[in-house]
């Protein structure tokens, strides 16, 4: 494929989710991925478990960026089990990931999401927004599915500041719930959503913000279509589950991007 002139920098998340369990194991984690990928080109985020945020910052090194998996809209309150937005940003927390799927299916609304976003973008925290649909049909129905989705999320969220967000497309069929066996959609799936989220983004926005903001897929993302994903899907980057729980693999990532 011939290249363009210089590409924008690539964004590369590490979802954590609920490991590794102990602190000791988050440090030990955190090292060895920055040993294994020195000096990224990429921009690097690594969202581990709200417990280990604290040991995973003391461990980061300075051109990684430290990431929540969550946060939410209100700064105090009766929220048992909650953290706030307001709070992960005085911990340093500079992007967070919301919507995420595993959150919707547990009942999260697009309105929370939308809630959240708007919450994130007042502090100045990048709020990484997931969506991507639960099946791919035929019929293209799907396509409804993610406006839908992107629309809700983005409501009310203005111009001047829609640039500052980030879109994961990850497609529900595609995400590995922990067996290793999750489907990755094809470099010309990603593509094609790629351009229909942008399509959206034009719409609510107009093209030269649109092409400002970055899209990430999700979804399975490992060291063997890493870079098939980035050069013939185009996507700006990566949310990443498993595979960066695994320094070498997610070193080989963020060297595709």
């Amino acid at each position: 494929m011939k290249k363009t002139s210089k590409s924008p920098e690539k964004l590369i998340v590490a979802n954590w989710k609920m490991n590794p369990i102990t602190e000791s194991d988050a440090i030990r984690l955190t090292k060895a991925i920055a040993k294994a990928a020195v000096r990224p080109r990429a921009r690097v985020v690594i969202a581990p478990p709200a417990a280990h945020l604290g040991a995973v910052r003391s461990a980061l090194p300075k051109s990684f960026v430290l990431g929540a998996q969550d946060g939410h809209e209100k700064d105090s309150g009766p929220m048992t089990g909650n953290i706030s937005l307001r709070t992960l940003y005085a911990y340093g927390v500079r992007t967070v990931i919301l919507g995420h799927s595993e959150r919707r299916k547990e009942g999260e609304t697009d309105t929370r999401v939308n809630a959240k976003v708007r919450a994130a973008l007042q502090l100045g925290i990048t709020p990484v927004v997931c969506i991507g649909e639960l099946v791919r049909d035929s019929h293209g129905k799907y396509f409804g599915f993610v406006e839908a989705q992107l629309r809700a999320a983005l409501a009310n969220v203005k111009r001047t500041d829609v640039d500052r967000v980030v879109i994961a497309y990850e497609p529900v069929w595609a995400i590995s719930s922990g067996d290793g066996k999750g489907q990755t959609a094809t470099a010309g799936d990603a593509h094609e959503m790629k351009l229909f989220i942008q399509k959206m983004l034009v719409e609510l926005y107009g093209r030269s913000v649109a092409m400002r903001v970055k899209i990430l897929y999700g979804g399975s993302v490992n060291k063997g279509n890493a870079e098939e994903l980035i050069l013939q899907g185009e996507v700006d980057g990566f949310l990443v589950g498993g595979a960066s729980l695994k320094p070498d693999e997610f070193a080989a990532i963020i060297k595709a991007a």
